[in-house]
């Protein structure tokens, strides 16, 4: 399991807008190219993004599901990762005196899968996130103004 926290110099309301709008994910998210299309209320439980991953050739099409939605304090999100499975990834936001302190964990969702490769992937992982948590500073950032 990678967790990753960065402070953000915005409101949870603020914060939250970002996550909630599919369009986006792609503009933070590491490694995700688009996002063709959406289904449901996102992000309300249940609902999904359709998004492609990877660089040609080794483009992928896979689909991201909200497990849990709290506004403006709580996101859980299943991506599929073809070939390997599935990613549970949590988003918790708390208020801080700088803004919002954003907390991101991804953890594999089988179990076998997440021992066998918590040692190799998680540092990769870690930096990725990082970077993802970067970039969606950036975008809440610019959409405050």
């Amino acid at each position: 399991m990678a967790t990753n926290t960065r402070e953000i110099p915005a409101v949870p309301e603020q914060v939250w807008s970002v996550l909630a709008d599919p369009e986006k994910y792609s503009d933070w998210v590491v490694g995700a190219k688009e996002v063709r299309k959406w289904e449901g209320n996102w992000p309300a439980k249940g609902s999904r993004f359709h998004h492609t991953v990877g660089v040609w050739p080794l483009r992928i099409r896979d689909a991201t599901t909200v497990l849990e939605s709290e506004r403006p304090q709580r996101l859980v999100l299943e991506a599929k990762i073809r070939p390997v499975g599935f990613a549970r990834i949590a988003f918790e936001l708390s208020p801080s005196e700088r803004g919002t302190r954003v907390s991101m964990t991804e953890e594999p969702s089988a179990p076998r899968v997440a021992r066998a490769a918590r040692r190799l992937f998680d540092p990769a992982i870690f930096a990725r996130n990082s970077e993802a948590l970067r970039r969606l500073e950036n975008l809440v950032c610019e959409a405050a103004g």
